[in-house]
């Protein structure tokens, strides 16, 4: 790989061992991906706390964050100092919301951990978002800003709806990339592997975020991990707004590997199909029409059987503060059923907003709960004896079954709103 002098007196040690071995790190991954060089990056999402079970573990027991981050982090078995980050670093979600450990399962002394985990995180710059959508609390990069952002969900929001340029990084290459702000140049990053390889032309009206969730699951399991565009046989798509586009990217990661899509005339690189296909023609086209709609909603909801709900979870990824204030909306005057748990999901930022705003007191009235931090999926914590859940998000509707081993319903919001306040499924395609 070609480095820079400044990237050459890193790799060499000039700015200490955590330094080093960070790049060599990044000079091993960038070899391995055939990248001629490193890129420069001053924003990074990543996980640095301890948030899985073995690596808290590990740290207790070498008495050393710098030796938990070594090794999980760096890859490096030797323990090294760990110096502050150089780039704007996020931290994604952790393993538990700290305000409702105890429903959670979580100990007294796992609190007292991950309260000195985060202070040290935060001593070294990372900024405590804990959150899979970092871009809803702040960190909002620029169109063409290269970013080093891991979170399947995350990073096809970065490189579709914002229109800067990441790859789907792993724990250590993000945290290499926060101390040295550099990434392997490759993938997406480049102009020519943005470009649309296959087309999906719509037949049908896609109007609601469950709309969007059914696209999204269709879209990920037609073209894998190649680059849809999404355009309409006749007029034009409807202008979705923030959750539809996180609800849709979050389906299309998680059925198929989809790291980037365009939405003519909607997401920046994409004014014209031309223009997102950067004037090729495309190697497959899909017809979505009504059959294929109905077809991806029975497949999305192949693992529930029974209609007797025991838990309703939103927030896959974490809810808005609009789709808070939908659930009080839906909930207000209503009470959840005594056989049913209701969780809703948000980052802490947004979590203070519908405090402000009264929708935590109407959730938390009904029955329910409005946390933040985590989710289900991260966390693999669920409700005692729950059996099926109810989701308004394809994402946690393909993971949950298999992660927790339970059944999934898959719906609208108001449509499991009424299952957490009836215990009982009622929802359809509508």
């Amino acid at each position: 790989m070609r480095l820079t002098d400044q990237e050459k007196a890193m790799a060499d040690g000039r700015d200490g061992p955590g330094i080093q071995k960070a790049m060599d790190l990044l000079l091993r991954y960038g070899e391995a991906l055939g990248a001629e060089r490193l890129v420069e990056t001053r924003n990074v999402c990543s996980m640095f706390t301890a948030s899985m079970p073995f690596q808290r573990d590990y740290a207790i027991r070498q008495g050393s964050m710098d030796a938990m981050l070594s090794e999980f982090n760096l890859d490096s078995q030797e323990t090294v100092e760990i110096p502050p980050f150089r780039a704007f670093t996020s931290q994604l979600q952790i393993g538990f919301d700290s305000a409702h450990a105890p429903s959670l399962g979580v100990g007294e002394e796992m609190m007292r951990f991950y309260r000195r985990s985060e202070v040290h995180m935060a001593g070294l710059g990372a900024q405590l978002m804990n959150t899979c959508t970092p871009y809803q609390v702040g960190n909002v990069p620029t169109r063409g800003e290269h970013c080093a952002w891991m979170e399947s969900s995350a990073v096809i929001y970065c490189n579709s709806v914002l229109g800067a340029r990441t790859n789907t990084e792993g724990r250590e290459s993000t945290s290499a990339a926060a101390l040295t702000a550099r990434i392997p140049y490759w993938g997406y990053h480049l102009d020519e592997n943005r470009y649309a390889t296959d087309v999906i032309e719509l037949d049908v009206d896609v109007d609601s975020t469950e709309d969007w969730g059914i696209l999204g699951y269709y879209v990920g399991e037609q073209v894998l991990e190649r680059v849809p565009a999404l355009t309409r046989r006749h007029g034009t798509i409807r202008t979705p707004n923030l959750a539809r586009l996180k609800h849709f990217g979050a389906a299309a990661s998680s059925s198929g590997g989809v790291e980037m899509y365009h939405i003519v005339g909607v997401t920046p690189e994409a004014l014209t199909l031309e223009q997102a296909l950067g004037r090729r023609a495309p190697q497959r086209t899909f017809r979505y029409g009504e059959a294929e709609r109905r077809a991806t909603y029975e497949r999305i909801n192949s693992t529930a059987g029974s209609h007797d709900i025991q838990f309703v979870m939103l927030g896959c990824p974490h809810y808005t503060i609009e789709q808070i204030w939908e659930a009080a909306m839906l909930l207000q005057g209503r009470k959840v059923h005594d056989n049913c748990a209701l969780w809703i999901f948000t980052p802490r930022t947004i979590k203070a907003l519908a405090d402000l705003n009264g929708y935590t007191r109407i959730i938390e009235d009904a029955g329910g709960v409005l946390m933040s931090d985590t989710c289900s999926a991260v966390s693999r914590m669920i409700p005692p004896g729950t059996r099926a859940v109810a989701l308004d998000s394809a994402k946690q509707a393909h993971y949950l079954p298999a992660a927790v081993g339970v059944q999934a319903w898959f719906g609208s919001t108001a449509q499991c709103i009424d299952a957490a306040c009836t215990g009982q499924w009622r929802g359809a395609l509508q």
